[in-house]
């Protein structure tokens, strides 16, 4: 069964959509977490239960993070993607807290060619879990914050958060 809840952040509203499961913490593995005006954002469907107390763990990891207590999240996932997404995600959860690297770095580290640096970044685009995995640590080779689903505004905000970035001052 299909569950989902919403959390405020210093993002916006969140939305997180999960799985029942006897193995998950708190009973839910996520499948889904999405900011308002994503890209590709998920969209709740008929039939899907509302129950954020199914969501306890995940919105405690998660305002924990907001609070500067917790750098990385013990969370049970259920994503689905093709097998190149699979290992695109998997690399960004080696990202750590705190830093960045590039989409040229990170091709690199998956073993694809730099000619497929294009076919890298739609896998991080289509990266369900914002936020979680850390998808907003992946910069352009001139340092620039390019392409994140959420808005280059949150991505700003999560890397400063992290100290990755400076900042912005105003």
């Amino acid at each position: 069964m299909m569950v989902h809840t919403t959390i405020d952040s210093p993002l916006g509203e969140l939305l997180l959509m999960g799985e029942e499961s006897a193995t998950a913490k708190g009973g839910v593995a996520l499948a889904s977490l999405s900011m308002p005006g994503q890209k590709g954002a998920a969209i709740v469907a008929p039939g899907w239960r509302h129950d954020p107390v199914a969501f306890t763990e995940i919105i405690a990891q998660i305002r924990a993070y907001f609070a500067g207590e917790r750098r990385d999240f013990d969370l049970e996932y259920t994503t689905r993607g093709t097998d190149f997404q699979e290992r695109v995600w998997a690399a960004l959860d080696t990202i750590p807290y705190g830093t960045t690297t590039t989409y040229g770095k990170l091709a690199e580290q998956i073993g694809v060619p730099r000619a497929a640096v294009r076919a890298l970044g739609t896998a991080i685009g289509a990266n369900p879990l914002l936020l979680l995995r850390p998808c907003h640590r992946v910069i352009g080779a001139n340092g620039s914050l390019t392409g994140y689903a959420g808005g280059l505004d949150r991505k700003e905000i999560l890397l400063a958060h992290e100290g990755a970035v400076p900042a912005k001052l105003g």
